[in-house]
C-alpha cells in the first residue's frame, strides 16, 4: 500500500502535464547536433585524390579518378566520419538523418558531369604538355653544358 503512496503524486503530477513525446508522424524528428547519419558527397569537387578511401575502416569506398567515379557500399559503411575527416576539398558530409532500410545489398556511384570531367581532361593535357616541354628544355640546357 505505501509503494502506490509514493507512486500517486508522480501519477497525479504526470496527468496535469504536457506529453514529453514526439509528434513524429506530423513533424519530422530533429537530430541532435554532431548525430552521425550517412554520407553525401559533392562529386563535382571531388578530386580524386583517395584520402577517403585510405581513411576508410571497412574499405567501402572506391574512387576512379580517370572515369571521375565515387562508390560508396552503405551497408559496409560504419558511419565513422573519418572520410570526410580526411577530405581535403572538404566535398564528403556527414548528413543527419539515416537511410531508409532495403532488401538488398548494394552500392551507390556517383559519376561527374561531363563537363566537369572534359574540364579536367584537358587540365590534364596542358600539364603534360607544360612537363614534356620542361624536360625538353632540361634535356637542351644539359646537351648545351655538356657541349
Amino acid at each position: 500500500m505505501s509503494k502506490i503512496m509514493n507512486f500517486a503524486p508522480t501519477a497525479l503530477k504526470n496527468l496535469f502535464m504536457k506529453p514529453v513525446t514526439t509528434t513524429y508522424p506530423a513533424e519530422p524528428f530533429t537530430y541532435p547536433q554532431r548525430s552521425r547519419g550517412h554520407i553525401e558527397i559533392d562529386i563535382d569537387d571531388c578530386i580524386g585524390c583517395g584520402m577517403c578511401v585510405r581513411s576508410c575502416p571497412p574499405g567501402n569506398l572506391s574512387v576512379d579518378k580517370i572515369k571521375g567515379t565515387w562508390t560508396i557500399d552503405r551497408f559496409d559503411c560504419i558511419a565513422c566520419g573519418y572520410c570526410v575527416v580526411k577530405c581535403p576539398k572538404k566535398c564528403l558530409h556527414m548528413v543527419p538523418g539515416y537511410q531508409e532500410p532495403e532488401g538488398e545489398k548494394h552500392t551507390d556511384t556517383y559519376t561527374k558531369s561531363k563537363e566537369v570531367l572534359e574540364a579536367e581532361a584537358k587540365k590534364r593535357e596542358e600539364m603534360a604538355k607544360k612537363a614534356a616541354e620542361a624536360k625538353a628544355a632540361k634535356e637542351a640546357a644539359a646537351k648545351a653544358k655538356a657541349e
